[in-house]
Formats: C-alpha cells, sequence, structure tokens
C-alpha cells in the first residue's frame, strides 16, 4: 500500500500551492474532496451488492435443503399412510356380506339464532349495577338530578 505520511501531505501541499496558486487551491480541494466522497460511495455500493450476492446464493442453497427435506417427508409419509392402508385392509375385513357404514341422523340445533345473546349475564349486571338499558338524555338528567333541599 502507499504509505504517506503527515510530512509527505505537506510536501504535496506546499508543491500545490505553488503549482496551483493560492486562489484556485480551495475549489481543487473542495472538487478532489467531492470526487474522493463519490469514490468511498462507489465502493461502499460495490461492497454491498457482493455482499447482497452472496447472501442470496446462500439462501438458494438453505431453500434447497428445505425443499429436499419437505419432498423427503412427504415421500416418508406417503410410504407410511400406503403402508397403514394395506395394514387397515388386511385386519378389518367385514364379516357379513352386506357392511355398510351407519351415519348417524342429522338433526337441526334448534338455535334462536335471530336473537343476540349478550356476553355477561343479566344477574351480574344486575349485582355490579351496570346499565342494561339505554336512557335518554332528558331521562338521564330527570334521575340524576339532585334532589331540592329545604
Amino acid at each position: 500500500m502507499i504509505d504517506i505520511g503527515v510530512t509527505k501531505l505537506a510536501i504535496i501541499g506546499g508543491i500545490a500551492l505553488v503549482v496551483i496558486g493560492p486562489e484556485k487551491l480551495p475549489a481543487l480541494a473542495k472538487t478532489v474532496g467531492t470526487l474522493l466522497g463519490r469514490a468511498r460511495r462507489y465502493v461502499a455500493d460495490v461492497k454491498a451488492e457482493v455482499n447482497r450476492s452472496m447472501e442470496l446464493d446462500e439462501f438458494k442453497k438453505m431453500k434447497e435443503t428445505v425443499e429436499s427435506a419437505a419432498r423427503d417427508v412427504e415421500h416418508s409419509i406417503q410410504t407410511g399412510a400406503a403402508d397403514f392402508e394395506k395394514s387397515w385392509s388386511e385386519t378389518s375385513t367385514p364379516t357379513s356380506d352386506d357392511f355398510s357404514p351407519v351415519y348417524p341422523e342429522y338433526k337441526h340445533p334448534k338455535k334462536k339464532w335471530r336473537l343476540k345473546q349478550g356476553a355477561t349475564p343479566l344477574w351480574y349486571k344486575a349485582r355490579t349495577g351496570t346499565r342494561t338499558k339505554a336512557l335518554s338524555g332528558a331521562a338521564r338528567v330527570a334521575r340524576y338530578r339532585p334532589s331540592k333541599v329545604s
């Protein structure tokens, strides 16, 4: 790498001051600074892109391993199910020729689905003093108006 110390930078600055001149040196330093900033950002972007591509390759490899594991599990489940069906058919042969499964008859639940039921029981509301009916503004004022003290 380039080994630049403080003394070498001072010598380069003195030569630049003599060659370029004191009037144009600040503008040149600003231009060099912006160019160096752009170069650093470009290098950082390239590094980030390389890191992203490496991570993408790793994710692709991970995806392939997960998919292969899923295929293996699916294959083992299918073979297990086939073995189970085979053993089930061997053990559960019907004794009568007229064997057919009997399903229970459907019964309607007889719910009153149009009637809305509250979640809190009325006895709990009555015990705690929760309002069960809405009051109009005038009824609320009349109910909670303080009594006249004579």
